[in-house]
């Protein structure tokens, strides 16, 4: 018999505390299949108390949690209580979210900072009535990048302030270097060696050799024969290699500005870290139809 799992049910649609009362009914072993059902339900309640941990919910409340059991499965077929469930379900799970990591990417290790909850769930219901939003979802979405990252640009400054004083020197003096020209969103590059190919467009595929340095000098990063979309890459990258014709090879130092910010996505990299890459652009390539090219996104981070 194959083994089935509540628990996986349970996490994907949480069963709501809604109860009304219900008392856990009493066992009665008449017959094989009543022993079937009460033994199925002792395989079934093992790993419970992991699962509210999980959840977290205190499983001092464990009585709460049987109550709002029996009353699920008891009402499972009544729609108006199947919704109201799935709402509290949720819920619960949209609130472990914005704690867990909505709060943690916006304002990092501050544990004192949160989102306002009650304006979080306004703009959750009208979004989800589809009527009273006070804003388009293009407007939201504007919202949600740009404030998101100036709050966490002003959090990151507080603890990578000096970080970001000593990227904007190293630009500052490199820009001054002979044979170094800035080019859009501040790049720098330095032809190391001339190419003659064609040059990328930001909808091509590439294939590269390069190396990324910190401004130490520490390799962070470092790949032969990498293939990656020039679009699907951070902007100075692929500022630098739409300008770049193929066979040449570069000396690229990108900004955080056009880099990762205030965004830290290794523990090589601080916020706010200039990027200093020596790029070699081997050919231009086409990526299969209906398929992505791999690796989506940016250059590889060790």
């Amino acid at each position: 018999m194959k083994k089935i799992s509540l628990l996986a049910v349970m996490a994907i649609a949480a069963v709501g505390f809604t109860a009304c009362g219900n008392s856990t009914p009493k066992e009665e072993m008449k017959s094989d299949v009543d022993s079937l059902s009460y033994a199925l339900g002792i395989d079934q309640g093992q790993g419970v108390k992991q699962y509210l941990q999980q959840m977290q919910i205190d499983t001092a409340y464990i009585d709460e949690f049987v109550k709002g059991l029996n009353d699920g499965a008891k009402n499972a077929d009544d729609k108006k209580r199947a919704a109201y469930n799935a709402g509290i379900g949720i819920g619960m799970q949209m609130n472990m979210v914005i704690k867990q990591q909505i709060n943690r990417q916006i304002f990092g290790q501050d544990s004192t900072k949160t989102i306002s909850l009650d304006n979080f769930l306004a703009g959750f219901a009208a979004s989800a009535k589809g009527k009273g939003q006070k804003m388009t979802v293009e407007q939201a979405r504007t919202i949600e990048q740009n404030t998101s990252k100036a709050i966490q640009t002003k959090n990151a400054e507080k603890t990578y302030g000096a970080n970001k004083k000593k990227s904007d020197a190293y630009m500052a003096a490199n820009a001054k270097k002979a044979g170094v020209r800035t080019i859009g969103q501040g790049v720098q590059v330095k032809e190391l060696k001339k190419g003659t190919g064609a040059v990328p467009k930001a909808t091509d595929v590439v294939k590269i050799n390069y190396v990324g340095k910190t401004i130490e000098g520490k390799e962070f990063d470092h790949r032969d024969g990498a293939t990656m979309p020039v679009g699907g890459v951070i902007p100075g990258f692929t500022e630098a290699l739409t300008k770049m014709p193929v066979g040449s090879k570069w000396e690229i130092t990108i900004p955080y500005t056009a880099g990762y910010g205030a965004q830290q996505p290794s523990p090589d990299l601080k916020p706010f870290s200039t990027l200093v890459f020596t790029v070699e652009l081997l050919e231009i390539e086409k990526a299969p139809q209906g398929q992505p090219a791999m690796p989506v996104g940016q250059p590889n981070v060790k």
